[in-house]
């Protein structure tokens, strides 16, 4: 069964911190998976947690999806070359920084109308 979006169509992030992000006049306590088809609430609180079935709604709907700006917390972290080979296999880009930087770049790439996706985790 499919997560509900928040929010039915990929937007603007207005602001990050405090343990969450704002979007479309709402709030969000927690980290966030944003896709062409909407934005969903994430359920994972650190990079540790992150494994490659955290990527499942990505790979489940790759659409014209470009890349993942993928958000690791306060700073910049990798993931194992196995997650790595994964989305390249999927033909999608993954970009890694750390939350701050990939919120803001996503919102730069959305206004430029490009077909991009965020796994951002919360920071506070």
């Amino acid at each position: 069964m499919k997560a509900e979006a928040f929010f039915p169509e990929a937007i603007e992030l207005e602001s990050y911190g405090n343990g969450g992000f704002r979007f479309g006049e709402m709030s969000h306590k927690g980290s966030l998976l944003i896709l062409q088809s909407g934005i969903y609430g994430w359920d994972y609180k650190s990079f540790e947690d992150v494994d490659l079935a955290a990527f499942q709604l990505l790979f489940d709907e790759i659409g014209e999806t470009e890349f993942l700006l993928f958000g690791t917390g306060d700073e910049q972290r990798f993931p194992h070359s196995d997650m790595k080979a994964a989305f390249y296999e999927a033909g999608i880009g993954l970009e890694v920084m750390d939350t701050g930087a990939a919120a803001r770049t996503y919102n730069v790439l959305i206004a430029e109308g490009r077909k991009v996706a965020a796994a951002l985790l919360a920071v506070e």
